[in-house]
């Protein structure tokens, strides 16, 4: 061994800023550094690089880990045994088979439960009586794995509260959100001043315990931005206290049994920048209410709205980077969604790997074994200040309106969320934000996930009679991102058989390869199969031969620019004449295009088109219905 440290870049010529900006030009063709800027949906710039000077060191305001705004985590040392609660949901509807799950889950590494119970069994574990409470949780020793309850409902969260305080021994998180009710299903029965009665006379009971949940979720599902989420959480949680206070609940009692709840998704820098910005969030919010500042207690769930219905194995991948940003961001209660979760309700392999995912992360990844280990990375830490900026902006908003409930009851913060979703709609369907599996690199034939059974399509509305008083509002409906193209594939497969469309590929494979590949992803991902024929067509009469025995009314160009200058015209109109209805050219036509269109081309597909639009006119071409 040597004493003397090796500089590995020891043998490379020394080089600038000046020369990195000069080689990304050159990369560019031309373009500057600021084509590479994305921003967020709140509209906060990431930028391709960052420097001292967006972060300094120096002068960093959100203290050491341990200490206030507690950005860095609420301690300098987590456990390295469980550095964050492992929590696994449960919401097979049969009381018996949920016991049985919690058993072996508890067995396997799991350290909390998560228990949806809802009496129609429709959304959750169908829970009656005190008898099904006392089967549900057989064999589980309460002070050993916390307990957590959800219920849609609120009336639910109550009477589901009251039934279990002498049932578990240990910890619980109760869970109580009327304004959360609110959101999801619109109506609050008793109006929020009956509701938020009723929280108070059922608090006392619960004082040691996590009692309420301010929950970010119903915003995030709903398609909202980071920005809107965090706001909504946080308002949520101002609004509960004030609520309590004016019906003589000590806010600052209050304060301390709020589980804050929140969304990650595949996006672990933003998820890091999300939490760091919420903890930041709530300390700035509780000087404001000249509160002792204390940290918050964060769950983090991974996104429901990322995940998808076809080639659902990638969400295994996408489960585990909201893992990531989970752990890495310093949550303090961690729940992963298992990866069958848009199909239906889960069966083992599900639960399975939701619960190695974190233990993995743990033990093998040892994800918390640093305190606070993307401090210092002056991209996270300028996006999470920009974040936290956005969220405030949004949040001060919420209050003018009157706060989280009459916002909601005004639809006010309904209108910005809808904004958000159609614009990320847009992005999605133009392919800039690509869905892997659906909306690129989609897979026809595709190996099934298991699950244990559909979920059940419901109303997702207040369950029982509706008399007196009721708090209404547009409910947050959840969306799934890749809700249109998983249409188009639903539509497509319902057919006798599987729609398709010719390559008609020009030039060797060289040169049409890429523009095919194109193509071929494209119109799978509405169910569409690109056929070709089994030897590159060396003719054009070749290439008409293929397309007549290929049998397809569709057809689509494929070649280079320069291919296309010299035969494009005349394929074109060759394959027209051959029968083709709709005839496609891979690729910008350029100065072409009235040339092309006049030969008979009709459309002209390229990245950066609507890729929902065209599918859909696709299959009005191909008679793919409902």
């Amino acid at each position: 061994m040597t004493d003397q440290l090796l500089s590995f870049s020891g043998t490379f010529d020394e080089a600038s800023e000046a020369d990195w900006l000069t080689s990304v030009s050159k990369a560019l063709k031309g373009g500057g550094i600021e084509r590479l800027v994305r921003k967020t949906d709140d509209g906060i710039e990431i930028r391709p690089l960052y420097r001292e000077a967006d972060w300094p060191s120096s002068s960093d305001p959100m203290g050491q880990p341990g200490s206030t705004p507690f950005v860095r985590g609420p301690s300098p040392e987590r456990d390295r045994y469980l550095p964050w609660d492992i929590r696994q949901a449960f919401a097979h509807p049969e009381v018996s088979v949920s016991n049985a799950e919690i058993l072996r889950d508890l067995e396997r590494g799991v350290s909390s439960l998560e228990l949806a119970i809802d009496r129609s069994g429709a959304r959750g574990i169908a829970v009656q009586t005190s008898a099904d409470f006392e089967q549900l949780l057989k064999g589980v020793n309460t002070e050993i794995a916390p307990v957590a309850l959800s219920a849609l409902s609120f009336d639910e969260q109550v009477s589901i509260a009251n039934a279990v305080m002498a049932l578990i021994k240990g910890k619980c998180d109760y869970n109580l959100d009327p304004l959360g009710t609110l959101a999801k299903t619109g109506m609050l029965k008793g109006g929020l001043p009956g509701a938020f009665n009723t929280l108070a006379s059922t608090l006392p009971g619960l004082e040691a315990q996590t009692a309420l949940r301010a929950d970010g979720r119903p915003v995030h599902e709903a398609g909202g931005s980071e920005a809107q989420e965090l706001a909504a959480m946080i308002a949520s949680a101002v609004d509960t206290l004030r609520r309590l206070d004016a019906v003589g609940y000590d806010a600052a009692a209050a304060s301390a049994q709020i589980l804050f709840t929140l969304s990650v998704d595949a996006n672990y820098g933003i998820g890091i920048a999300k939490l760091r910005a919420a903890r930041r969030l709530w300390a700035r919010v509780q000087e404001a209410l000249g509160l002792t500042v204390k940290p918050m207690m964060v769950q983090a769930v991974t996104s429901g709205r990322m995940l998808t219905r076809y080639d659902p194995w990638v969400n295994l991948l996408r489960n585990t980077a909201a893992c990531f940003a989970a752990g890495v961001g310093g949550a303090d209660v961690v729940t992963v969604r298992p990866f069958t979760d848009a199909l239906g309700v889960s069966e083992e392999l599900g639960r399975r790997t939701a619960r190695n995912t974190q233990l993995i992360a743990q033990e093998e990844a040892s994800l918390g074994r640093v305190a606070d280990p993307a401090g210092g990375a002056w991209f996270i830490e300028k996006l999470a200040d920009d974040l936290a900026k956005a969220a405030w902006a949004e949040f001060q908003t919420i209050e003018s309106e009157g706060g989280y409930g009459i916002s909601l009851t005004e639809d006010k913060l309904q209108g910005r969320i809808a904004d958000t979703r159609v614009q990320r709609a847009k992005v999605i369907a133009k392919g800039k934000t690509p869905l892997t599996g659906v909306s690129a690199f989609p897979l026809l034939d595709e190996i099934e996930a298991p699950v244990a059974m559909a979920r059940p399509d419901v109303v997702n509305s207040e369950t029982g009679p509706l008399d007196g008083d009721v708090a209404e509002a547009s409910p947050l409906w959840p969306i799934s991102l890749a809700a249109p193209f998983e249409r188009l594939r639903d539509h497509a497969q319902q057919q006798a058989t599987r729609p398709q469309i010719f390559l008609a590929t020009l030039g060797p494979l060289a040169e049409h390869n890429a523009r095919a590949d194109y193509a071929r992803n494209l119109f799978a991902a509405g169910g569409i199969e690109a056929v070709s024929m089994d030897k590159v067509p060396d003719t054009l009469e070749s290439l008409i031969a293929g397309f007549r025995a290929s049998g397809c009314a569709l057809a689509v160009l494929c070649g280079s620019d320069l291919r296309y200058q010299s035969e494009a015209d005349g394929a074109a109109k060759a394959l027209k004449a051959a029968g083709v209805q709709r005839l496609y050219l891979a690729g910008r036509p350029g100065d072409h295009e009235a040339e092309w269109r006049h030969a008979g081309i009709d459309s002209f597909v390229h990245i950066g088109i609507d890729m929902v639009a065209t599918l859909e006119l696709a299959h009005a071409e191909l008679g793919v219905s409902e």
